[in-house]
């Protein structure tokens, strides 16, 4: 019996893996801006010149971690939210999980909220791959009102319930986060209910019920 090694291309691809991971948990902590090759060096074990061999620049390493970000609030958010029947479940599934991720502090979903305030004066491509990401957010959510099946208004505006939205949701980070607020969470799902409630189709007119002879 022999046993099969690991080519040196998969080993590679899981090292690289690894620094992923640790790069995404350090910019949780530190800031994506002060994320350097030399920082995951010390947190990995890892040479410098065995990170500049997977990334070759800050840069590229920042770049690597925003999407690896993205990924996992893709997995964790949005995937399983668009598995709900369209309109209010699916809007809901996607902020309760948004909410619970939140909650439990994951670093992946939690970095974008972090790194927007410190790169939105920074210019470059690092911003520009984390505006990308939030936009594809908004472009979601506009998706899922708009794709509603009568779940919702007719005349109901995705691209304003995305920004109602998001408002919810950069509100509750703050005031759970900073300000250690304990009705944070109910306060979201207060303002939440407010705006499915605004979305609600408009009740279909009731006919008059001949079948009682009733006449005027």
């Amino acid at each position: 019996m022999t046993t099969a090694t690991a080519s040196p291309h998969t080993k590679g691809e899981r090292t690289r893996q690894t620094i992923v991971d640790h790069g995404v948990a350090t910019a949780y902590r530190i800031g994506l801006g002060r994320l350097t090759i030399g920082e995951l060096a010390t947190s990995t074990g890892l040479s410098k010149s065995g990170l500049y061999a997977h990334f070759g620049s800050k840069e590229t390493l920042q770049l690597a971690v925003l999407d690896e970000a993205a990924t996992r609030f893709t997995d964790a958010v949005i995937r399983p939210a668009l598995q709900a029947p369209r309109g209010e479940p699916r809007l809901r599934a996607l902020f309760d999980r948004w909410v619970r991720s939140g909650t439990a502090r994951e670093p992946g979903v939690c970095l974008f909220v972090k790194a927007a305030t410190e790169l939105d004066e920074q210019p470059g491509p690092v911003r520009d791959r984390l505006a990308a990401h939030h936009r594809a957010l908004i472009a979601t959510i506009e998706t899922v009102v708009r794709t509603s099946d009568g779940g919702f208004r007719a005349d109901a505006d995705g691209r304003q319930v995305a920004a109602d939205l998001y408002g919810v949701m950069l509100s509750f980070y703050l005031s759970h986060r900073l300000l250690r607020d304990s009705a944070a969470e109910h306060h979201a799902r207060t303002t939440f209910e407010a705006l499915l409630a605004a979305l609600a189709p408009a009740p279909s007119p009731t006919c008059p019920d001949h079948a009682t002879g009733n006449r005027p």
